[in-house]
């Protein structure tokens, strides 16, 4: 049988300032990041950003990516989860991609987000008012209405998205379709 192996003060320092367990019975510290990418628009830029991804066994939770002002750059706003090593790690892989103009991370900075959710739920003459009141409080849009069926347009931060779903979810959801989160840094300057 192998001796537990023993860390020195040093290793246990980086390893809790990583987020990563120390004692067998610690859960490693994860968090969620908020990525922006701007690229060069060019074919396959998208797909070795992925590939960079999937080569490493990083998740990305939601992708969504745009062309900017600019027609030669494109906005990749990326959402992971991990812990602050590997958080490091993603950052600097997306940096020497050859097409990377410019990575920032969004986490612990004040910035705006916002996505779009689709939601198709199904309803009865009792459930119809009940519905339509959660969607007026969440501020959400009816797009689509049959004899059966309902679907509902939001548009917010994920939270409420997250939020919405949930108060809907005793009503019987048919499909959910999520846009994945666009965010950008806030501007502190005064008025």
């Amino acid at each position: 049988m192998a001796e537990p192996l023993v860390l020195t003060p040093q290793q246990i320092i980086r390893k809790k300032a990583a987020g990563e367990p120390v004692e067998p019975d610690d859960q490693e510290l994860t968090s969620q990041h908020t990525i922006v990418v701007l690229v060069e628009n060019s074919i396959g830029a998208f797909i070795r950003v992925v590939n960079m991804f999937s080569a490493r066994g990083f998740n990305i939770e939601s992708v969504t990516v745009g062309v900017t002002d600019d027609p030669t750059i494109s906005r990749m706003n990326i959402v992971t989860t991990g812990n602050e090593r590997i958080i490091a790690q993603i950052l600097r892989q997306l940096s020497r991609l050859v097409e990377t103009i410019e990575v920032t991370d969004l986490t612990g900075t004040d910035f705006v987000e916002r996505e779009l959710c689709l939601l198709k739920v199904r309803y009865t003459g009792r459930s119809r008012a009940e519905i339509l009141d959660i969607n007026s409080i969440f501020q959400g849009k009816v797009v689509d209405i049959t004899c059966e069926t309902m679907t509902v347009e939001l548009r917010g931060p994920s939270q409420k998205i997250n939020a919405f779903i949930k108060m809907m979810q005793p009503h019987n959801i048919v499909e959910v379709a999520r846009s994945g989160r666009v965010a950008m840094q806030r501007d502190h300057t005064s008025i």
